[in-house]
């Protein structure tokens, strides 16, 4: 910023200190005058007018002490409230997977009480709020197909609540996320010690054990399970016996892994200590899981939601923060075009027996040129003009079009082997992102499951139809099937709307506290992960939890 632009920024946060109304600016110090047209003619004191000029280069602080009337909130025996508990939220930062270090809280010298004392704590402050209440990232940078903006409360009203409050250091711990997931991540941030096995005992060998093998690394496998607790009472301790099974299943509910009782690639490197698929993973996860969270810190959990997980493969429907109904979902693949992007929305309408209007992109790439081959393939499919009017074939040639000139639309009447299935679910975004049913069954029963286009398919669509009705009727299996008789489609209105979240944990709790990892199927946590190791996170951060003084 250039002088001249600094000196207006610190006239305009002058003349918001004192009320603003047009003249000249006048400090009482070795600038003279400074004049801009809105601003008030007034006289200030040296020490505001450094105030000022020191914070013209930020937006946040110069809104605050603008309208504190530029007076400082660190200085003097009466702010050591203030000043202790900024330091202690500095020192918990790491509670939230964020290194103390980004607040330099080396500049907060014990003792001072100039301007450089006070810029550097306002500074620090306003630096941690917006990252508690916000993120530290901004998430469709790291990643486009990340559709979240973080809805961030403004700076300087948090920055007043802190100057007013009693107790300063309530304003801090309330500006973390409100969701309940996020406390519990904290915690296992804080506690994989307990997994972590000692490093003179062997390593289990590579590979996928499982009950009926033997060998030296079913010992090690054995060994390293019950150094940390995971005992198992076989007689031959070089054979995998059910005991051991039973060990291996005990260990990968802790450790948030599927619970097959095998150990596979996942298992062991975890076991193992791996760095990149063992304890400094899992910590990764849970540190970008909670970034995560802080984009969403403005949402309302509190209220009935559906939540989309799509590393989880799950759509599930939250009240009270409880989940009450749960459905396998089937994402969409791991090409640019096919992703499932991440955002929220109002999910509006249950359409029954929909019609499936083919995405422009889908009729381009698979459908027109099997349409200009011969014009009577995918009989299945209405074309459609720009009035609705569906239109004879014959009279159509469709070698003339290309992708950019195709003047219509294709579109699939309701029918039992209809691509959307006989339910689909509403919430207007610019994506055509949506949930629905699907003829393809069979994709449930994998355990990856990124096979769509983009939209999300439900295991359980026609009850996950009733539950969301539920609230506007009695007999929501009724009003369902009556919309499903008359065999053309009905759009049913949710009164209310429900809010809809297509979120990407790969570390989230379940219904008792374990938290689950799940494959990174996107790459998305990965970027996320440089991202904030760009902004100084990395091995040595977020520090060990353990050398951190207890939570109030």
């Amino acid at each position: 910023m250039s002088v001249l632009m600094r000196l207006g920024v610190a006239a305009l946060t002058l003349s918001v200190a004192m009320g603003g109304v047009a003249g000249p600016v006048r400090s009482q110090g070795a600038l003279d005058r400074v004049t801009v047209a809105a601003a008030p003619r007034l006289d200030f004191s040296e020490a505001q007018m450094a105030l000022a000029l020191a914070v013209a280069g930020d937006p946040d602080l110069a809104a605050f002490y603008g309208g504190n009337g530029l007076r400082p909130i660190f200085l003097g025996p009466e702010s050591e409230a203030r000043r202790a508990a900024l330091r202690a939220g500095i020192a918990a930062a790491p509670r939230h997977g964020i290194p103390s270090a980004r607040y330099r809280p080396e500049t907060l010298t014990a003792g001072a009480d100039d301007l450089a004392a006070e810029l550097a704590h306002a500074r620090a402050l306003s630096r941690l709020l917006r990252d508690l209440t916000g993120g530290v990232l901004d998430p469709g940078r790291v990643d486009p197909e990340i559709k979240r903006r973080p809805d961030r409360a403004a700076m300087a009203r948090l920055l007043a609540r802190f100057q007013a409050a009693a107790d300063p250091a309530a304003v801090l711990a309330d500006a973390a996320p409100r969701h309940p997931a996020y406390a519990t991540l904290q915690e296992a941030l804080a506690g994989p010690a307990a997994l972590v096995v000692p490093a003179d005992l062997p390593r289990v060998p590579v590979g996928v054990w499982r009950p009926g093998d033997r060998g030296d690394g079913v010992a090690a496998l054995r060994g390293r399970l019950s150094a940390i607790g995971f005992a198992s009472a076989g007689g031959d301790a070089t054979a995998f016996d059910a005991t051991l099974a039973d060990a291996v299943a005990a260990y990968q509910r802790v450790a948030g892994l599927p619970a097959d009782g095998i150990a596979g690639p996942r298992t062991l490197a975890l076991l193992n200590g791996d760095a990149t698929g063992g304890q400094d993973a899992r910590q990764r996860a849970i540190v970008v899981a909670l970034e995560r969270l802080r984009w969403m810190a403005g949402a309302d959990v509190e209220s009935r939601h559906v939540w989309v997980n799509i590393p989880e493969f799950t759509t599930v429907i939250v009240e009270n923060g409880q989940e009450v109904f749960r459905t396998r979902s089937v994402m969409g693949k791991d090409t640019p075009e096919m992703r499932t992007p991440e955002f929220s929305e109002l999910m509006s309408n249950v359409v029954v027996n929909p019609s499936w209007n083919v995405p422009r992109s889908i009729a381009m790439r698979d459908y027109l040129p099997r349409l200009q081959a011969n014009r009577h393939a995918l009989s299945h499919l209405d074309v459609v003009d720009g009035q609705g009017r569906v239109l004879a074939r014959d009279g159509i040639d469709f070698s003339r079009y290309s992708a950019s000139s195709f003047p219509f639309r294709l579109r699939q009447k309701p029918s039992d082997d209809n691509a959307l299935g006989v339910v689909k679910f509403i919430f207007p975004n610019p994506w055509n992102i949506y949930l629905h049913d699907t003829p393809s069954k069979h994709l449930f029963a994998n355990r990856v499951r990124a096979e769509s286009n983009g939209c999300i398919r439900i295991g359980d669509p026609v009850d996950l139809a009733r539950a969301l009705l539920s609230r506007q009727t009695d007999d929501p299996a009724a009003m369902f099937q009556r919309a499903r008789d008359r065999e053309r489609e009905i759009w049913l209105k949710l009164e209310p709307a429900v809010p809809v979240h297509l979120v990407y944990f790969t570390a989230w709790p379940d219904a008792d506290g374990t938290v689950r990892l799940f494959d990174d199927i996107y790459g998305r946590d990965a970027r996320i992960w440089q991202a904030l190791e760009d902004q100084g996170f990395g091995a040595a951060a977020p520090e060990r939890l353990a050398e951190l003084p207890p939570r109030p």
